[in-house]
């Protein structure tokens, strides 16, 4: 199982912006999906950005705009740039790793809260 590393978050205002990052314990492989999952207090755990091992992107529609997903293989390392935050952006952020075999890794998480 890989090991994931999540960094990055904190408390912001709302309108302000956070990049979190991930930290992969192997090299991150193209043909790996790379997400960002996040989970509010009483809610479900839900799919914020994802971005295949095609290289195509999918975002909630609730961050669409805001927010963006990116890696880095060399630093085994995915990004997500998070713009224009509001108060229901809050939640612990999630990084997972899926790989060819179907094989999910997750982190941590990270504690993101956007409050004035």
């Amino acid at each position: 199982q890989v090991q994931l590393v999540e960094s990055g978050g904190g408390l912001v205002q709302p309108g302000g912006s956070l990049r979190l990052s991930c930290v992969a314990s192997r090299t991150i492989f193209s043909r790996d999906d790379m997400g960002w999952y996040r989970q509010a207090p009483g809610k479900q755990r839900e799919l914020v950005a994802r971005l295949t091992s095609g290289g195509s992107t999918n975002y909630a529609d609730s961050v669409k705009g805001r927010f963006t997903i990116s890696r880095d293989n060399a630093k085994n390392t995915v990004y997500l740039q998070m713009n224009s935050l509001k108060p229901e952006d809050t939640a612990v952020y999630y990084c997972n790793l899926e790989d060819v075999f179907g094989r999910r890794s997750w982190g941590q998480g990270t504690q993101v809260t956007v409050s004035s």
